[in-house]
C-alpha cells in the first residue's frame, strides 16, 4: 500500500507551520512540522509513531520532499539523526541545519 502524505495549511491547523499527517491507507503512521516557502521546504520535525517505526516511512516522506521541492532544509537536526539525513544526501550547512539541493540535471528530469 503506497504512503499518503497530507500537507495541512497554516489556515488549517491555526499554525504558524504547515503539517504533513503520514498515512499508509487508513492508519497514521507519523508527521512532520514543516515551513513551506515556494521551492524550500524546512523539516523542523518528522515524527514516525513507535508502532510504525523501521519501515521505511520517513525516508518516503524525506523523498517525496526531495522529489516536490528545490531545496529541502532539516532544521536543527539532533546528533543521533545525523546519519539519518547524510544517508539521504544532505550536506551540513554549520549552523546545526542540513540541506539537499537539486541540481541541474535533477531539475531537467
Amino acid at each position: 500500500m503506497p504512503l499518503t502524505i497530507e500537507f495541512l495549511s497554516k489556515e488549517q491547523q491555526h499554525s504558524e507551520y504547515d503539517w504533513a499527517d503520514i498515512s499508509i491507507g487508513s492508519d497514521r503512521v507519523g508527521k512532520a512540522r514543516c515551513l513551506i516557502q515556494d521551492i524550500t521546504i524546512n523539516i523542523y520535525s518528522l515524527n514516525i509513531y513507535p508502532a510504525w517505526e523501521g519501515q521505511g516511512y520517513g525516508r518516503e516522506f524525506v523523498d517525496y520532499c526531495k522529489g516536490n521541492f528545490q531545496i529541502v532544509i532539516a532544521n536543527r537536526v539532533r546528533y543521533n539523526a545525523i546519519g539519518f539525513w547524510e544517508a539521504l544526501g544532505f550536506k551540513n550547512d554549520h549552523d546545526g541545519n542540513w540541506s539537499y539541493r537539486k541540481t541541474t540535471t535533477e531539475r531537467a528530469a
